[in-house]
């Protein structure tokens, strides 16, 4: 079957009435919540305010497979070649506390190095890195920063509603799909709170066996995708420790990351889905799942982690020194939508704040040699070649 695949325009995007406004006050509440995190949340420093608990920092090596089909040939995946990369794997949640409380909502923060072109962050263009955010789901809780505003006051409380039980979490729901109070019942947030349930029942997995995936839309070249790192089953069907025990221990992503990566390589491969019908795959509404019927992932690049010992407590000091980004990437990788630009000055802001109240030098890594010098604990010491599958739909 021949796709069309849409091509990529500024006016794909729509503007988001009061956008502006509404990001101002996303921002100011982010502060707050950062600033008050170095005291409220017992870590002694200031944390992100998502994904503030890391399981680890994981080097590898992304390699841009050859062959691709001209419609994935874009951009960076435009010709063959290998980057270094790091990963940082953490929990999606605002606060840090034993992984049973957290849930299974898990995220993939990718970084790679020697990327030619301008980044898209004014202050940092040359950078030379690039970054994926992703986790393990197809969908994102909402939509616009109008709906983030209330979903972050939300999120920032979300301990004190469970703590109540059964009561807590009835109120968590209402106060999500009125917006706390805010919408009128015809704009009630019903298809945000299902992918929030969707996010908040992940089964609690080795983090190496999740799908992630950048839920919002991103330009690929002259077209639109979504993009996932998907697990090689090769690798997936190694693994050992895979279904966690919250009842059995506190703490158990960590462990069971340190204790895969020690013993084996792994594979993810990067896959892209290009955008075939605008109106089952918006751009705008991140509520809904491309579906993959219309347009399947295609593998363009793997992500090889050759085994590593990063079991030590300085790799969660260079962890947490880090910043992730989705804007840390050149024009042809633009992302797309609301969230998605929301997402450019919160990530900036966020980073800045917590670097500078918790005394650390923030400056992008030339190489991944500055952050974390690779050192295999055994003979193994290079992920195993996968054999490809087709690349083209």
């Amino acid at each position: 079957m021949s796709l069309h695949f849409i091509a990529y325009s500024p006016d794909v995007e729509s503007i988001e009435p009061d956008f502006d406004e509404n990001v101002r006050t996303v921002l100011a509440k982010l502060e707050q919540h950062i600033t008050g995190s170095l005291t409220s949340d017992g870590a002694g420093r200031a944390l992100r305010e998502a994904h503030a608990k890391g399981y680890g920092l994981v080097r590898g090596e992304v390699e841009i497979l050859d062959g691709l089909p001209k419609e994935y040939a874009q951009g960076i995946y435009a010709a063959p070649g290998r980057h270094d990369a790091l990963v940082r794997f953490s929990n999606g949640s605002a606060h840090p506390g034993p992984d049973h409380r957290l849930g299974g909502a898990v995220g993939l923060a990718l970084k790679m190095f020697d990327v030619d072109g301008p980044t898209l962050l004014e202050d940092e263009p040359d950078s030379r890195t690039f970054d994926y955010n992703a986790i393990n789901a197809p969908v994102f809780f909402c939509s616009t920063a109008r709906h983030y505003l209330f979903v972050q006051e939300l999120f920032f409380r979300a301990g004190a509603y469970f703590t109540e039980g059964r009561h807590g979490r009835h109120r968590f729901y209402h106060d999500y799909v009125t917006g706390m109070g805010t919408l009128p019942p015809d704009e009630w947030a019903w298809d945000e709170l299902l992918a929030f349930l969707a996010l908040a029942q992940r089964p609690m997995v080795n983090v190496l066996l999740s799908t992630y995936t950048t839920m919002g839309a991103v330009r690929h070249g002259d077209h639109i995708a979504k993009v996932r790192l998907a697990p090689d089953p090769t690798c997936a069907a190694a693994v050992v420790e895979r279904r966690m025990a919250p009842a059995a221990t506190a703490e158990f992503f960590r462990p069971a990351l340190v204790a895969e990566l020690r013993e084996r390589p792994y594979v993810f491969d990067i896959q892209v889905q290009l955008c075939t019908d605008p109106d089952h795959m918006p751009v705008e509404d991140l509520t809904v799942e491309w579906p993959e019927w219309r347009s399947p992932y295609v593998t363009v690049a793997r992500l090889r982690f050759p085994a590593q010992d990063i079991s030590g407590p300085d790799n969660l000091e260079r962890m947490d020194a880090l910043s992730f980004t989705p804007w840390r990437v050149p024009a042809a990788h633009r992302p797309l939508g609301s969230i998605m630009r929301a997402r450019k000055e919160a990530y900036r802001r966020s980073s800045l704040l917590r670097h500078r109240l918790n005394h650390q030098e923030r400056r992008e890594p030339r190489t991944a040699d500055e952050v974390l010098p690779l050192t295999a604990p055994g003979p193994t010491t290079t992920a195993p070649e996968v054999p490809g599958p087709a690349t083209g739909p």
